[in-house]
């Protein structure tokens, strides 16, 4: 283990600083996203589940289009979408031909923020049923249209009119019926807070807004079931590179929970030269008991939960070890140090989902900690697999020149999968490698998958070819008969963790998506506890009646025939250096 440790740590030292590069740039739920150069005609910027009461920010803190796209008719802003399944399918839905800005219609609650340049504003079109979220922003003093959308809309809006006193109280008998004083507040705290991203910028832009717009903007909350559409101010500001700015507030009600899916959109003809432009936005996501999306506010518990269980069944597995300890192998221990490792990874990402979910963001130094131990599972694990699988320390010392190159492959690609994954937790969903790198992880874990079942098929070939050939024809049986059953064991494992969960996650509702996460640690768990149980340490398992030296084992059968050795132990020595009498010749 000593040996081990001592390989593994200048791995740690150079993964270490890349680790601490990556988070720099990583706010986890509070985001903040700059893009420059970019030409994408959709951009992903994040998915989100939110509870009723939940509350998103967002701010456009700069948006710089090319010349071009400011004299034409080009679509320019952003939608909020509710899915009705998952983020994955309505991240695929997103890339179709069609403008997601030129939608006209929609079942589910829908926003689209089409931004004008001329003049500026931010035209909001509001969607879907049951949409009883709250809007706050800074709303033009324009009249708003009613959403003709059921007789309650109507009746709605027909009070509110009696309630009114003089034309000029309308927005503010509005917001003030909906919302009340908080309303107001929201509403002050968003102007200031769009203002505030300009940074010193923020007196020349209310003075170019105040040009273009007359200085006419209010703070207000709305009620978004009351209207159809609205006007929100863009800010405008610099001579040479005119950069826009908006942001609005937003809280979920009761009949909008869901999961959403925020994107930018720049709709232009296919012919049009692909010009690029710059975006930067800031999205702060709240859930009522914390930053985590609905479907992880379970995960830390969860995490927790399944590292005391893991450490549980390693402790067993050592006492089973210390108990049969003549008949423990070298791969045993490492069967061992994988289940540690792995109940300390979890310890480690309850922790950074703890932290994550009062914070907003990672602690530095607990991210890295479980981004090592993760690494280190995930190479324990397939390491250990594979040397399974290829029979090493069981009854060979010695792989062969294909078994090596598994290995060869295997190991760059796991250290390349968890680094792909580590960038993945560690990059904005809205930058463009975030997408490379979730390709990547998903090809590389399959190869990976699909490279430790060879040395278990070559293993299974090869005993057929055995079991017809020597004289051990019914222990060469069995051994065929628990390596099928390890090969199967590796299929369902794969099966469960790669693709079952991945269904679970498309179909079941946003809040229990967490259930994929809760199959996955379940299915390592059993595979665990399967793969242990069928390699113990113990004289009757048939993996291990194999004799090391065949001419002792035939040496014995002649001289049991004879009864030279009647009444006479032979000292055999183990693995492990340790001798241990064996059985009576007769």
């Amino acid at each position: 283990m000593a040996r081990r440790r001592d390989v593994n740590s200048p791995l740690l030292v150079a993964v270490a600083p890349l680790l601490l590069l990556l988070l720099r740039f990583c706010d986890a739920r509070i985001h903040q996203l700059s893009l420059k150069n970019e030409t994408r005609s959709v951009i992903h910027l994040n998915t989100f589940g939110f509870y009723a009461n939940a509350t998103l920010e967002f701010q456009m803190v700069s948006l710089n289009l090319p010349q071009k796209t400011q004299d034409s008719s080009d679509q320019v802003g952003f939608t909020l979408a509710k899915s009705r399944v998952t983020g994955v399918l309505s991240y695929t839905a997103e890339e179709t031909e069609e403008c997601g800005l030129l939608k006209s219609s929609s079942v589910d609650p829908l926003l689209i923020f089409n931004i004008n340049l001329n003049p500026p504003s931010v035209h909001v079109k509001v969607y879907g049923e049951n949409q009883d979220s709250t809007l706050s922003a800074d709303i033009e003093n324009k009249e708003l249209k009613k959403a003709p959308s059921g007789t309650r809309r109507k009746r709605d809006a027909a009070q509110q009119d009696k309630v009114q006193k003089k034309p000029g109280e309308e927005d503010e008998n509005r917001a003030a019926d909906h919302v009340g004083q908080d309303a107001e507040t929201n509403g002050e705290k968003t102007r200031a807070n769009v203002q505030n991203a300009g940074g010193e910028k923020k007196a020349e832009t209310k003075e170019a807004n105040e040009e273009t717009r007359d200085g006419v903007y209010t703070p207000e909350t709305v009620q978004l079931n009351n209207y159809s559409s609205m006007n929100i101010v863009l800010l405008k500001h610099g001579d040479k590179h005119v950069e826009y700015g908006f942001g609005f507030n937003m809280t979920m009600g009761s009949l909008t929970e869901g999961l959403y899916t925020l994107n930018f959109h720049y709709c232009r003809p296919r012919t049009e030269v692909l010009n690029t432009y710059a975006l930067s936005v800031k999205i702060v996501e709240r859930n009522p008991g914390g930053y985590l999306s609905a479907s992880e506010i379970p995960l830390p518990r969860l995490y927790i939960c399944m590292a005391a269980v893991f450490f549980v069944a390693a402790v067993i597995w050592v006492y089973t070890l210390m108990k049969h300890r003549y008949s423990v192998f070298k791969i045993h221990w490492l069967m061992a140090a994988l289940a540690f490792t792995k109940s300390i990874s979890l310890v480690f990402h309850s922790i950074n989902f703890h932290f994550i979910n009062t914070e907003g963001h990672p602690i530095e130094g607990w991210a890295v900690m479980y981004y090592i131990t993760h690494l280190l599972k995930g190479a324990l694990l397939f390491i250990t697999l594979a040397l399974i699988g290829t029979g090493w320390a069981f009854v060979k010392y010695i792989l062969s020149d294909k078994e090596k190159k598994i290995f060869m492959i295997v190991i760059p690609l796991q250290v390349l999968a968890n680094v792909a994954y580590i960038i993945i937790e560690s990059t904005e969903e809205g930058t463009s490698e975030y997408r490379l790198w979730k390709e990547i992880l998903f090809l590389v874990d399959l190869i990976c998958c699909g490279a430790i079942l060879f040395p278990v098929v070559w293993s299974i070939r090869h005993l057929q070819e055995a079991s017809t050939t020597d004289g051990k024809a019914a222990m060469n049986l069995e051994k065929l008969k628990l390596f099928r059953h390890y090969y199967v064991m590796i299929v369902c494992y794969i099966y469960f963790t790669r693709i079952i969960a991945i269904f679970l996650k498309v179909i079941v509702p946003f809040q229990w998506q967490w259930g994929y996460e809760f199959l996955v640690e379940v299915s390592t768990l059993v595979f665990f506890v399967l793969t242990g149980f069928k390699f113990r340490p113990a004289s009757n398992n048939p993996y291990l009646q194999l004799p090391q030296d065949e001419e002792d084992m035939e040496m014995d059968e002649v001289l049991t025939e004879s009864g030279a050795l009647e009444g006479i132990s032979k000292v055999k020595k183990t693995s492990n250096g340790r001798e241990r009498p064996r059985e009576s010749a007769l």
